[in-house]
């Protein structure tokens, strides 16, 4: 048993898919299915057994803030009315703390490389963190970009050269998949919320940022990436079964998470 639960995909998609149906069977009668995507996310932290807190490297500061993203989505779902401001107001909080995750970084670099880096960084996570939580009250939609934000950053970071952020965006999308499943099968009974969309979108910005700042995956990729939340308003048969609409969401988002994949193998080949 413990040869199999060492390795890399039972850590990285099983585990993290089972925990996730697991927290989203048992917490979607509270309204409180998308803890999935946090729960099977730190499952695969805690298999892959790579997190500490000494030293505080860029690595972990990114499972800090994707362990902290579900516990405020929470907050957000249960103490807070949503407003119209309530997307770009987290979308401006995580993106600051995006800044602290790579501030190692950017202190070796010169003034102006690192100020451009900053506010590309900055403005990638804004953005994604901004347009997935807007979704919360799609579960269907927001299922279906978690997943592939998940994959799109954990299979870029993998041929980015960063297999540790890959799992770690690989079990993301595994755990945004469970909750995919479950609104499959219930439909509208499942609610996303701010619990999972923040969990899902800053899980995969940071994890794509890292990539990009600490191993070799391009801007172009992140683009890329940052169009999934767009890609899933894209129109759904919404007479048909909810199991349907995943499906056609599902392919909208897998189509800029292939582009990722694409400019992130292409630039790995020019190096």
């Amino acid at each position: 048993m413990q040869e199999l639960l060492n390795n890399p995909v039972i850590q990285s998609s099983a585990v993290p898919f089972l925990v996730g149906l697991v927290v989203a069977a048992i917490l979607f009668p509270l309204r409180l299915a998308g803890l999935a995507a946090g729960a099977g996310f730190l499952a695969a932290v805690w298999l892959i057994g790579a997190f500490g807190f000494t030293p505080m490297t860029a690595t972990r500061k990114i499972v800090v803030l994707g362990a902290a993203a579900p516990v405020l989505g929470v907050l957000a779902d249960l103490a807070f009315k949503p407003t119209r401001a309530t997307a770009p107001i987290l979308g401006a909080l995580f993106a600051a703390a995006s800044i602290w995750v790579i501030w190692s970084v950017l202190v070796q670099r010169p003034t102006q490389e690192a100020a451009l880096l900053a506010a590309g960084v900055f403005a990638f996570v804004l953005a994604i963190v901004a347009l997935t939580v807007s979704l919360q009250d799609r579960a269907v939609r927001a299922g279906s970009a978690g997943l592939f934000l998940g994959l799109g950053a954990g299979g870029g970071a993998v041929i980015g050269a960063s297999a540790l952020l890959g799992q770690y965006g690989i079990a993301l999308g595994a755990a945004c998949g469970a909750f995919l499943l479950l609104a499959m099968i219930l439909g509208k009974r499942v609610v996303a919320g701010a619990t999972l969309t923040l969990a899902a979108s800053v899980g995969a910005g940071l994890i794509a940022a890292g990539a990009m700042v600490l191993a070799r995956l391009p801007w172009t990729s992140l683009v890329a990436i940052a169009l999934i939340p767009l890609a899933v308003r894209l129109p759904l048969p919404e007479r048909l079964p909810a199991w349907i609409q995943a499906l056609v969401a599902s392919f909208y988002a897998l189509a800029p998470a292939a582009c990722a994949w694409v400019l992130a193998w292409q630039s790995s080949r020019v190096i």
